[in-house]
């Protein structure tokens, strides 16, 4: 039984969407079902025409379907993926997950597999730190966390973080990192697989 896949993110001028896109490959390869949103930006006008990067990305991503709260309740499993905000998650990744109040008292993500992934500008800037902050969430959804770990080889060229991928640097997500996002993307849609098959 193939699962169905949601992976939301946030992502302001474009690291954390390739690694989301990548996941959303490696779930697809597992023969998960998936759908790909973004959560709304909150940043005014002002802020994102001070980086020309930041405009771009928005003008870019603009076709990607905005995230709601049916595609939780219509997910198997979740990838959720953010950049790290002083290593926490952005506001507007958080101002989505503060919204899910009612899912969580009908239990809707309880025992449903969580993953997460993020990236930031500096090597040490947080990454680890935001994923696990993100995975408190997922601990209080009652979900399952799906942790890449150290499961597969593809994990250590891509920095080793057993969190969840993560990009580090203010250079272009290397393929490296792409491939060990894809592989949790995969690892997240089969051992939802099994999930469900033992149901």
């Amino acid at each position: 039984m193939s699962a169905k896949v949601a992976v939301i993110y946030y992502s302001s001028t474009g690291n954390v969407h390739q690694l989301a896109k990548a996941v959303v490959e490696g779930a697809e390869k597992a023969g998960a079902e998936v759908r790909l949103r973004r959560v709304p930006e909150l940043a005014p006008d002002a802020a994102i025409d001070a980086n020309p990067a930041w405009r771009a990305h928005v003008e870019a991503t603009a076709d990607v379907e905005v995230a709601t709260l049916d595609d939780l309740s219509w997910a198997d499993a979740y990838a959720l993926g953010s950049p790290t905000r002083f290593g926490n998650i952005s506001a507007q990744l958080k101002q989505f997950i503060d919204t899910t109040g009612g899912l969580w008292r009908e239990g809707v993500m309880i025992d449903k597999p969580a993953t997460g992934f993020t990236s930031a500008y500096n090597a040490h800037g947080g990454n680890e730190a935001t994923t696990l902050a993100l995975y408190n969430t997922f601990h209080h959804w009652g979900s399952i966390i799906v942790a890449p770990g150290y499961t597969d080889p593809v994990v250590y060229p891509a920095g080793g973080n057993p969190y969840g991928t993560s990009h580090a640097g203010g250079e272009a997500v290397s393929e490296a990192t792409l491939a060990a996002a894809r592989y949790q993307g995969e690892r997240l849609a089969t051992i939802a697989a099994r999930l469900l098959a033992g149901k």
